[in-house]
């Protein structure tokens, strides 16, 4: 039996972190499947579309390692973790207060289906202060984001600040 794993974000945008989050989890499971989300509640800066495309973009590397799927999803996570027949969701921490998020978040969700496990992986150092929220205020501000997102989505980033 394969083993699935779920890596959810809305990716507003895709950083190091996420990518390299996703690059270690590929050795964990036989599939990985990310969980782009409709947020809009966030106000993402990237359309869904973009933001499924850059993602399909910014993994193709990572098929040589494990099967990938991305797919798009909305509402509650375990519901879309039985449906794309996960059994583990894989989550980054950066730091303790993503800490204390998850662990709410992680009961909850074992209260709502008891065989789905949650892994959590540690944020590389380099990218621990690494907040998709942050990249797009640095960007909007005229910072460098460069040392935070991959180049293809930073001129894509800059652009979408350019358009306003």
């Amino acid at each position: 039996m394969a083993r699935v794993g779920l890596y959810p974000g809305t990716f507003d945008p895709m950083t190091n972190g996420h990518l390299d989050i996703m690059g270690r989890a590929v050795k964990l499971v036989d599939k990985l499947v990310i969980g782009v989300a409709i947020n809009s509640t966030k106000g993402p800066m990237f359309s869904l579309e973009e933001r499924v495309e850059i993602t399909r973009r910014e993994t193709e590397h990572l098929k040589a390692l494990t099967e990938i799927e991305i797919r798009p999803f909305e509402g509650l996570l375990m519901h879309f973790a039985r449906e794309v027949g996960a059994g583990i969701i894989i989550r980054g921490l950066r730091a303790v207060a993503d800490f204390e998020y998850e662990f709410q978040m992680t009961a909850m969700n074992q209260q709502l289906d008891r065989e789905i496990e949650t892994v959590f992986l540690m944020a590389d150092p380099r990218h621990q202060a690494v907040a998709s929220r942050l990249v797009k205020e640095i960007a909007r501000l005229g910072g460098d984001v460069s040392a935070f997102v991959p180049p293809g989505i930073e001129a894509e980033l800059m652009a979408k600040v350019r358009q306003g």
